[in-house]
């Protein structure tokens, strides 16, 4: 059996992993809450499709980042490429209807039990359908009971971030909601790595696929750099509630405003209607 290292570059790609997880996890949240809150329903479909992208991208993000720290003794490591893609587009897609069924169920426990399990399981296939995209000289079995339990804190994780869109509101409590999500996210793909056993078989044949530098490093820089500037884009959007107060303003200001003009008007009118008094007769 081959060593494994999680940690091939020391705590490097695991508290990085886990910064890209909050990140995803705080930016889909902040946009479900909006979505929430939408009047509109291309507006509310615009912030749930967001959500679902960030939540996906998040979650594949922390996951490669956390390989690129993944080593086996006696065997280099490849990644089919179109696999890899598809966990990530698998990803973003169960994700979204986990998401929407949240944003548009009515009934909002039942929404919310199969949103929690559609996304918890999207969250887990992603990781096992990019763990069954590596090449290596050798073979990967799993451990079921580990998996079995990464497949749960998944499901658990998700369940509990959508509770949190659902019943938390202000900022801070997101931000703590956020850091929550992302440690179980950590905590469910370290889970899952736990779970993998790899024997290893010398060769000397050329793996297929690409390495993690030639591609998984770039993708996720990419991912992350979109995160990063959705994220400043939601947060200089206006909530609900600045929308409302801006909206109470303007009416204000505009009734004000006629006020003081129909007042003008009646002042005018007066003055225009007030008698000329006669000139005194000559003497």
């Amino acid at each position: 059996m081959g060593h494994l290292d999680h940690a091939a570059y020391g705590w490097l790609t695991p508290v990085l992993s886990y910064v890209m997880a909050c990140i995803g996890a705080a930016l889909g949240l902040r946009c479900t809450v909006c979505a929430l809150a939408a009047t509109t329903g291309s507006s509310r479909r615009n912030w749930l499709l967001t959500a679902a992208s960030a939540i996906g991208t998040g979650i594949w993000t922390m996951h490669f980042v956390a390989m690129l720290g993944f080593d086996v003794t006696g065997t280099e490591i490849h990644y089919n490429v179109p696999l890899t893609v598809l966990s990530l587009l698998g990803a973003m897609l169960v994700v979204g209807a986990g998401v929407f069924a949240v944003g548009y169920g009515r009934a909002r426990g039942r929404s919310l039990v199969l949103g929690g399990l559609t996304t918890g399981l999207g969250v887990a296939s992603m990781h096992y359908l990019g763990m069954a995209a590596l090449r290596l000289h050798g073979s990967v079995s799993y451990d079921p009971l580990m998996v079995g339990l990464s497949v749960v804190i998944a499901v658990v994780a998700a369940t509990a971030a959508l509770w949190a869109a659902l019943n938390i509101k202000s900022p801070v409590a997101v931000t703590v909601a956020s850091l929550v999500m992302g440690a179980a996210v950590s905590s469910m793909h370290y889970t899952g790595m736990l779970a993998v056993a790899v024997r290893v078989v010398p060769s000397e044949q050329a793996l297929p696929g690409a390495t993690a530098m030639q591609f998984i490093f770039p993708l996720a820089v990419g991912l992350g750099s979109y995160l990063f500037i959705t994220s400043a884009f939601v947060a200089l959007s206006p909530t609900a509630d600045e929308r409302a107060a801006s909206a109470s303003a303007s009416a204000s200001a505009s009734a004000s405003a006629s006020a003081s003009a129909s007042a003008a008007r009646h002042l005018g009118g007066g003055q225009a209607a007030a008698p000329v008094a006669p000139s005194a007769p000559a003497r």
